[in-house]
């Protein structure tokens, strides 16, 4: 194992394994040389201290970096939640439109609905704005919710590690957005035909976007649904993802997707009822009746907000 070290003071680097025998690498220009050695272990659980020394007789030590492992068990721990709650619909979305928003009222009431469908659990990363207007849709239908709260979100909760009102047995509050990624996205795979399980992604900003965009390359390889293919439905509210559909076209005439291969991999939903009607086209259900849900869709959470 070895690396360089290029610069005007470098010469080479000396990597030394458990087995005590060295590496050097020669850089192109040498005037001055130094040596820095690396004492390494072949089990890397059992690695808590490094020292690195210098030829003029410096020697540094430094703890060994422990987040791979944390990392790990907080994967552990977001599987372990999933796998109690049970897969389901995920959603995606802005932290920061809050109640005041239309689009906070149009997300309650689609998934109010989606959950009474689709009879599955509720996912979101447990934060505020269209998060939280998914989670009180789900509550509203009497359904299971789980969450992957991130330490720092934007909007009204960044300080605190809990959701204001969830039980706690319930989310996952996570130190590493690696960690809440692995858990968003196996909260959406499909492991048997029973599961009806579905990626939402609602309007957003920067985090939405990362997310949406994560899922789609993950679907795009197959590394998701390459056997039980699970409906992911971006909301195009109000033409909100107008000029990103835009720019994608554009991608297809610079030749850096193909013709179609994006449109293939989502559905784009510009209404409530656009979405449940694919959804239900999807899993084969009764597609629910256009008049009888445009009523409810209307009345139900002017009634509802109040109880929670």
């Amino acid at each position: 194992m070895g690396f360089a070290v290029l610069g005007s003071s470098g010469s080479y680097v000396s990597v030394r394994d458990s087995h005590q025998w060295n590496v050097r690498i020669q850089s192109f220009t040498l005037k001055e040389r130094f040596g820095v050695g690396f004492k390494l272990v072949k089990n890397f659980e059992d690695y808590n201290l490094g020292r690195v020394s210098l030829c003029k007789g410096e020697v540094i030590d430094f703890e060994e970096r422990t987040s791979p492992n944390e990392v790990r068990k907080e994967i552990e721990e977001c599987y372990k939640l999933i796998h109690r709650l049970g897969r389901g619909v995920v959603y995606l979305g802005s932290s920061r439109m809050g109640p005041g928003h239309p689009h906070y009222s149009q997300t309650l009431e689609l998934n109010r609905e989606i959950a009474n469908l689709l009879d599955c659990t509720t996912w979101t990363g447990a934060g505020p704005g269209l998060m939280d207007a998914a989670i009180k849709g789900a509550l509203q239908a009497g359904k299971p919710v789980g969450g992957f709260k991130i330490g720092r979100e934007a909007g009204e909760w960044t300080t605190s590690k809990f959701h204001p009102y969830l039980s706690s047995d319930t989310y996952l509050t996570c130190r590493f957005f690696s960690a809440r990624k692995h858990g968003l996205v196996d909260a959406a795979v499909r492991s048997s035909n029973s599961d009806k399980t579905a990626v939402v992604a609602l309007p957003g900003g920067v985090g939405t976007l990362d997310e949406m965009f994560e899922i789609l390359a993950l679907i795009q390889l197959e590394r998701i649904g390459s056997e039980l293919p699970v409906p992911f439905i971006v909301m195009n509210y109000d033409s909100f993802y107008a000029k990103l559909l835009d720019f994608l076209d554009d991608c297809e005439d610079w030749g850096t997707v193909s013709k179609g291969e994006v449109s293939s991999l989502w559905k784009i939903c510009d209404t409530n009822l656009d979405a449940l009607a694919y959804l239900a086209e999807f899993y084969n259900l009764p597609c629910p009746d256009k008049g009888e849900h445009e009523t409810e869709l209307s009345s139900a959470p002017k009634e509802s907000l109040k109880k929670l």
